[in-house]
C-alpha cells in the first residue's frame, strides 16, 4: 500500500473532512428560532 503511514493518515483525514462536509450539506442542522424583543426608551411614553 503506502510506504509512509503519515501520508495515509493525512489522506484519511482529508477524506473524512470531505465526507463530513457532504453530510452537513445534505442534512443541515435546524436553525434555532427566537422572537426579537427590543426595549423602547422611556422618553417615548412621556408627555411633552
Amino acid at each position: 500500500m503506502f510506504r509512509r503511514p503519515l501520508l495515509l493518515l493525512v489522506l484519511i483525514l482529508i477524506i473524512a473532512a470531505i465526507g463530513g462536509l457532504l453530510v452537513v450539506g445534505a442534512f443541515p442542522p435546524p436553525a434555532a428560532q427566537q422572537p426579537v424583543e427590543r426595549t423602547l426608551p422611556n422618553e417615548r411614553f412621556q408627555t411633552r
